[in-house]
């Protein structure tokens, strides 16, 4: 929704000056704004974070209201709901990772210095964002049933899926990568490779106390790598 939002169409109550609130963990308050779209992606930014750290049901719409300086008929106003929220901060997680995956120029590279980039790119963005693994770990217990929901999740990952697909095809006719396989299967194992790393580092840190420090340490993400590397090489 681009267009500004017509005073009448809002409640009374999303207009008055806000008083301080306290300083919340979620995020830095954002200052009110008549901008809807800058409205929206500061909502949709504390509610990424109310969301992965409490899971759909454990999140509260009051929290994301004070700490944007909204109204929850506000959030309700642009979303529809609390479900509808959460399904929207879906969205927008995947597309910001494909967002960035379509930024590596593959197809300028060699078919494994490609493979290389991509593999350490995943790496790199899980270790980097735990708010990501959460949502998705959260989803899945939710069996992904609010994803469903979604019409753009489908095509939001079909990019990921060619890039791979282009890389693996030029290296199956350079004779480097073994012909065969599935590009869907070569990015299921990049996930799961470089997503338990966030994942699971809790408790694979508990339990091997004196290997917890390498879980993200640069000989992981060349282990991992190379891995996925030789798995595709002829």
């Amino acid at each position: 929704m681009s267009e500004s939002v017509p005073s009448s169409a809002l409640p009374a109550s999303a207009h008055p000056a806000v008083p301080p609130v306290r300083a919340s963990k979620l995020a830095k308050p954002a200052t009110r704004t008549n901008d809807p779209a800058r409205t929206m992606a500061g909502i949709l930014e504390v509610a990424t974070k109310e969301f992965a750290a409490k899971g759909l049901s454990g999140a509260r719409i009051d929290a994301i209201a004070e700490a944007t300086h909204t109204s929850k008929r506000m959030i309700y106003y642009y979303y529809g709901s609390k479900e509808g929220l959460y399904v929207a901060v879906l969205e927008e997680s995947y597309r910001r990772m494909r967002q960035i995956e379509g930024q590596l120029h593959l197809e300028d590279m060699e078919p494994e210095a490609a493979l290389r980039r991509l593999v350490e790119f995943t790496f790199d963005r899980h270790a980097d964002n735990e708010d990501f693994i959460r949502l998705v770990m959260n989803e899945n217990i939710e069996q992904g049933s609010y994803l469903a929901q979604s019409k753009t999740i489908q095509q939001l990952n079909v990019p990921a899926i060619q890039a791979i697909r282009q890389l693996y095809d030029r290296g199956v006719q350079q004779g480097v990568f073994r012909p065969g396989l599935d590009p869907v299967d070569i990015h299921a194992s990049i996930s799961a490779l470089t997503f338990f790393n966030v994942s699971n580092r809790h408790t694979f840190g508990l339990i091997f106390k004196d290997k917890a420090q390498d879980a993200q340490s640069d000989a992981r993400r060349a282990s991992i790598t190379e891995m996925v590397v030789r798995f595709v090489r002829k």
